[in-house]
């Protein structure tokens, strides 16, 4: 059986997600499984996720994956090259994925893999020390070499976000030497992170979390997989909000020294990014006026978020190992099983199925499990509601038989 890897969020699944799963499906045949590998309770644009991920894990079994595998904070909220490359790692060490799916704005893999090997040749690398000296920021520079190597067409590539993390993807199988094969499906309908007043067959999961987030549950629910309704209002905490934890993040940035804030990863200690960080800190009486006096146009808003969100989670750079150590279940299908069965004897790490697995890991597997624990405790802060702490202790895999 061919199995796709799939890489998301989920936050929370919805028709353009069912779209991708649909497609892949079709063109690897029809009894193809599906893996996910799926962002915990904290997500890439640093917040906290619609639903706890063992809500989001059900909604993805519902919607067509079979399998719902964890990336860990330590990735999940990470630079789009951090992000992909724990996911990936998790995907190969799996020993089962034969296909990696990803939408894209552009829809074709190999403009993609073009893109992906300029980046890790000697060539970009040498250019790329030379345009940032110039002070702007990383993105546009990495762009700007990239044109002046491959020319334009291939240069824009990189200015959409699904783009982009298609070709880290591609640069992460590339660096593992992976049997995995790539493939991408054209995304369609609105475009990442857009809001509009006007509907489609598809509208981002950002206008769906702000329908959720006000209470538009008629709105949003055309979007949602058949049933997702009912499974969101289930939640008995209700939806998390990270303004809810906001003292909690200015009270981490007050007492914040530079030095603490070098020891982050992405810190920007060699540009002078943490004294920044200190000074507003120092500053501010909101984080909405933290983040006024912190942002420059070379320090993009979303890389001060994580930034902060590390800090409020109590994490540093060496929390992260290179790779990730296990491979945890969040929930799996009737395909999924058998999925699961094959992988336990094929994977190149423990497969946890049960919270009580982790005890048997080793001491690098023990600690970052740990550290998952404390983030969904501190998670738990978001709701309304505060659950009680220890939950991810005592949860099991979500079953769709």
């Amino acid at each position: 059986m061919k199995i796709a890897g799939i890489v998301a969020e989920y936050n929370p699944f919805h028709t353009g997600h069912a779209y991708q799963i649909g497609r892949t499906r079709a063109d690897l045949g029809g009894d193809a499984g599906i893996v996910a590998v799926m962002s915990g309770n904290w997500v890439q644009q640093a917040d906290c996720a619609i639903a706890h991920k063992w809500t989001r894990a059900r909604l993805a079994l519902m919607g067509g994956a079979d399998l719902v595998l964890e990336l860990p904070t330590v990735w999940a909220m990470s630079s789009a090259e951090t992000f992909a490359r724990g996911a990936v790692a998790l995907l190969a060490a799996s020993g089962v994925v034969t296909h990696l799916s990803f939408g894209s704005e552009c829809g074709d893999a190999d403009k993609l893999r073009q893109v992906a090997a300029c980046l890790d040749s000697p060539g970009y690398r040498a250019q790329l020390r030379r345009v940032l000296d110039g002070g702007a920021a990383f993105a546009a520079c990495r762009q700007a070499v990239v044109r002046e190597l491959l020319g334009e067409e291939l240069s824009q590539l990189l200015s959409t976000p699904n783009n982009n993390l298609g070709v880290e993807y591609i640069r992460s199988l590339n660096a593992l030497k992976s049997t995995i094969r790539p493939m991408t499906v054209l995304r369609k309908g609105a475009a990442h992170n857009s809001l509009s007043e006007e509907r489609s067959p598809f509208v981002s999961a950002t206008q769906i979390r702000q329908d959720l987030r006000k209470g538009r549950w008629e709105a949003a629910e055309p979007y949602l997989v058949p049933g997702g309704r009912a499974v969101l209002e289930g939640e008995l905490a209700g939806l998390p909000d990270l303004h809810r934890v906001e003292r909690a993040m200015l009270t981490r940035v007050r007492t914040m020294t530079a030095r603490d804030w070098a020891v982050l990863p992405d810190s920007g200690a060699e540009e002078g990014l943490p004294q920044r960080l200190e000074k507003a800190g120092r500053q501010c009486a909101s984080m909405e006026e933290y983040f006024a006096l912190a942002k420059s146009k070379r320090y993009a808003h979303a890389r001060l978020r994580r930034l902060v969100l590390w800090t409020y989670l109590g994490l540093t750079a060496p929390d992260r190992p290179q790779y990730p150590p296990y491979l945890r279940v969040l929930g799996f299908n009737s395909r999924g099983r058998e999925i699961l069965k094959e992988m336990k004897d094929r994977s190149a790490l423990p497969v946890l199925t049960k919270p009580a697995h982790a005890r048997e890991l080793d001491e690098e597997g023990r600690r970052l499990f740990e550290l998952e624990a404390r983030c969904t405790d501190l998670y738990g802060l978001c709701f309304e509601k505060v659950p009680a702490p220890g939950r991810e202790w005592t949860t099991g895999p979500v079953i769709l038989l």
